[in-house]
């Protein structure tokens, strides 16, 4: 139960009968409740807005001809997609408008389980962010993948009661949902009444009523504009994507209007950091909406009111009495440009700089590569004959998901190979968690390689190693746990 002593002093000070930490005056307010900009003071204490009428501050400041709106609350971002420590993410975003950070799951959890959630927790604490994540569903995706973790509801359960869990992630295991996997039904049964995020695949109409029926209520996987007029009708909350794989911004802007944007959100998953150093995080979305027609009010709202909302984050996205004190300062609402940015009613952002010290980095030790000596032959495809058809993996661009193609086979030595005058490369995924040694091979298209090797381990879901290459001659694996030595194909 929450203290009485606090909500006494915030009380008096609303009504004038002792100081106020802070003053705002001479702004616009971005109204993001009732979506109008009005003209007001705002009166700051004990981090949280508290009225816009104050007849004694310890502090005043006045922004006249700037404008107040909330900060931005990113719906879903696993944090370490941006390839940095929680602490420099929070270096670069919290100057562009972010202070809340919602929804993502842990992604390192596949690498490392419920270690990885708790991670993510411990080395956010003393940033100027609010970061909460959702559980990861589906740990494996899969029974067909290998990861390190295998995280039933008997592990979820030791964390859902977080007070910055707000519920279980996107829950891809599509089928195990509409045919009443009891592992998968226990996992959502067990995070109710918190939220449950979606990741549908295309199904039967009666399939996705069936999915949504479970009350898992939203998609961040829309890519077209009909999947996500198909999952708005059934009430499901649409999360708009702009990432770095996935650029879905622009195809579903226009399934926005007044009357039905509160069933939308803005996330940046899978937006690296050289893309927020660059292009910004939301606040580079909210441009884009606005340029596109989209009333600025009406951008941002969507940019934090809904995922308050849709997160019951009840003090959050909105400059209100009894609403956390997360306010940006803008130059104006075309432009965007961002002046200051204050926490819980403190200033920790300014001009673009971090005002505040942020805490040293947690670096998680130990070796996350545990990969057996391969020999070439396991990255060999043999072929039957010489009019073998092959299965093609297309890549479709900036999209995540692919198509499926069978194209005849170039054969070479008895074995089919890359064909670079049909962008064919060859693909192998090893094995990294459990040193088994195993391989997976394969074709893909829309690469573009005309030499060379690309090789990764951040490899969603599982994040085993994956290789593409023009030969298999010129990728092998050396020093096993150590590092994928790549040469030129010759």
């Amino acid at each position: 139960m929450e203290s009485l002593e606090p909500l006494e002093d915030l009380t008096m000070a609303t009504r004038g009968e002792t100081e106020v930490d802070l003053l705002i005056e001479g702004a616009e307010l971005v109204n993001t409740l009732s979506g109008e900009v009005q003209r007001a003071d705002v009166a700051i204490h004990r981090g949280r807005t508290i009225g816009f009428d104050c007849s004694c501050a310890r502090k005043s400041l006045n922004l006249s001809g700037s404008v107040l709106s909330p900060d931005f609350i990113d719906a879903h971002v696993p944090l370490e997609s941006a390839m940095v420590t929680v602490t420099e993410y929070a270096r670069d975003v919290v100057p562009e408008w972010i202070t809340t950070s919602g929804g993502g799951s842990s992604r390192d959890c596949r690498c490392s389980g419920m270690k990885g959630v708790r991670y993510i927790l411990e080395s956010s604490k003393d940033v100027p962010l609010n970061v909460y994540v959702m559980l990861s569903s589906c740990v494996p995706a899969t029974h067909l993948e290998t990861s390190r973790a295998e995280l039933d509801v008997k592990a979820l359960q030791e964390l859902i009661d977080h007070e910055r869990i707000l519920g279980l992630a996107e829950v891809m295991n599509y089928p195990g949902v509409i045919y009443r996997n009891p592992a998968v039904l226990e996992k959502i049964s067990m995070a109710r009444p918190k939220n449950i995020d979606g990741r549908p695949t295309r199904h039967s109409d009666r399939g996705l009523q069936a999915y949504i029926a479970a009350r898992i209520r939203s998609d961040h996987e829309c890519s077209s504009l009909e999947d996500a007029k198909e999952k708005l009708r059934l009430g499901m909350s649409i999360i708009i994507r702009e990432g770095r794989a996935a650029e879905n911004l622009q195809d579903l802007l226009s399934l926005v209007t007044p009357l039905s944007s509160r069933q939308f959100m803005f996330v940046s998953e899978d937006r690296h950091h050289s893309d927020i150093m660059d292009e910004g995080h939301i606040n580079f979305m909210i441009g884009v909406a606005i340029q596109s027609g989209m009333d600025p009010t009406l951008a941002l709202q969507i940019a934090s009111f809904n995922a308050a909302r849709y997160f019951c984050l009840k003090d959050l996205g909105a400059i209100a009495p009894g609403f956390r004190a997360d306010i940006t300062v803008l130059d104006d609402l075309e432009n965007l440009s961002v002046k200051k940015v204050f926490k819980d009613g403190r200033l920790v952002a300014e001009d673009g700089h971090i005002l505040v010290p942020l805490p040293s980095p947690i670096i998680s030790k130990g070796s996350a590569m545990r990969v057996r000596d391969l020999s070439l032959e396991k990255s060999e495809i043999p072929s039957a004959h010489e009019l073998d058809f092959i299965r093609v993996t297309v890549a479709i661009p900036d999209q995540i998901v692919t198509k499926s193609l069978l194209l005849p086979a170039k054969i070479s030595e008895g074995k089919a190979i890359a064909d670079i005058s049909r962008d064919i490369l060859v693909m192998a995924v090893i094995e990294r968690h459990r040193t088994t040694g195993n391989v997976g091979l394969g074709f893909v298209q829309g690469f573009g390689l005309k030499g060379g090797t690309l090789a990764t381990s951040v490899d969603h879901d599982p994040h085993n190693i994956a290789v593409v290459g023009i030969s298999s001659k010129g990728y092998a694996l050396r020093r096993p746990g150590s590092y994928l030595h790549g040469r030129r194909a010759g």
